[in-house]
């Protein structure tokens, strides 16, 4: 039997809490005559990525920013994409530019992520927002959306002094691992990112203080791997079967094994409800930032 249980970190009430002061930035904003313009560009008709691209429409309507979607069939060229990219690039009243990943395999998702202007980059993946992130250059950056929830998250459970704290990250891609220890890096933390090859996993991810979860196998980490006390953030979205709920029927469950975790971790983000609310509330927070940018307004700060 635990001896205790975490603290549940509530994503969806803390994304609540900054769509709200969005919101508000953007009266303020369009007040004064800016409106803030986002375009999401969906290639093809993955299930998972037109839920992803309806529920940012939404959010963005809601709190008052021009929301646009351009929906290509699948067999569309890259150099149709390519061309696309460029219009939304000159467009005055576009602010932020966001083509949903994954793309078809015909086009070469590194191109078009470069095509993007850096400062309509609302996804932070052009390499010029990489770089400046990797220099510690952030208040010229665009950060990618679900690290960025991450750290508001830590901060918001570990009273904002992240200092001298072991952060281990596990899972070094390109959209979380590796920013998410650059932010982790910049907050003064000692961080180790491991990934499939680490030897001796468990050993390396008892040693976090903070853990990061951000691999994509679900419930890889096991509740006996967490330090006592650690703060758990898993980013892990993966479906499995549950034969519990009828037949055919599925569940969804991060990269770690909640249910062992919750006995040994302080604080531990939920799968759903966890990191996932906070990255559409991060995308808003990035257009709002951008437009500022662009039209020379201060920006607030997230």
């Amino acid at each position: 039997m635990a001896q205790h249980e975490a603290k549940i970190i509530d994503g969806k009430a803390v994304a609540e809490r900054l769509t709200e002061r969005i919101g508000g930035e953007v009266s303020r904003l369009e007040q004064g005559g800016l409106f803030p313009g986002l375009v999401v560009v969906l290639v093809g008709n993955d299930p998972a990525s037109e839920v992803y691209v309806r529920n940012k429409g939404r959010m963005a309507e809601r709190l008052g920013i021009r929301s646009v979607q351009h929906t290509l069939p699948d067999n569309t060229s890259q150099a149709d994409l390519l061309e696309l990219v460029r219009e939304l690039n000159a467009a005055p009243d576009v602010h932020g530019i966001l083509v949903q990943m994954p793309l078809p395999p015909h086009i070469d998702a590194r191109r078009v992520i470069e095509a993007i202007r850096p400062e309509k980059d609302v996804d932070g993946l052009n390499p010029v927002n990489v770089g400046r992130l990797a220099s510690g250059v952030t208040e010229d950056a665009l950060i990618p959306c679900t690290p960025s929830g991450c750290m508001v998250l830590l901060r918001e459970t570990l009273d904002d002094d992240l200092s001298g704290r072991n952060a281990v990250v596990l899972g070094r891609s390109n959209l979380v691992g590796r920013p998410i220890a650059q932010l982790l890096l910049q907050a003064n933390c000692t961080v180790t990112i491991a990934h499939s090859r680490t030897r001796d996993l468990s050993d390396v991810l008892a040693r976090g203080d903070i853990v990061v979860a951000a691999v994509g196998r679900a419930q890889m980490v096991k509740g006996a791997w967490i330090k006592e006390g650690a703060t758990v953030i898993d980013v892990g979205i993966n479906r499995i079967e549950a034969p519990e709920r009828g037949e055919g029927a599925s569940r969804l469950v991060g990269d770690v094994d909640f249910d062992e975790a919750v006995a040994r971790a302080a604080h531990i983000t939920p799968v759903p409800k966890g990191v996932g609310p906070m990255t559409i509330a991060m995308l808003m927070a990035n257009t709002v930032t951008a437009a500022c940018r662009i039209e020379g307004y201060e920006a607030p700060r997230f």
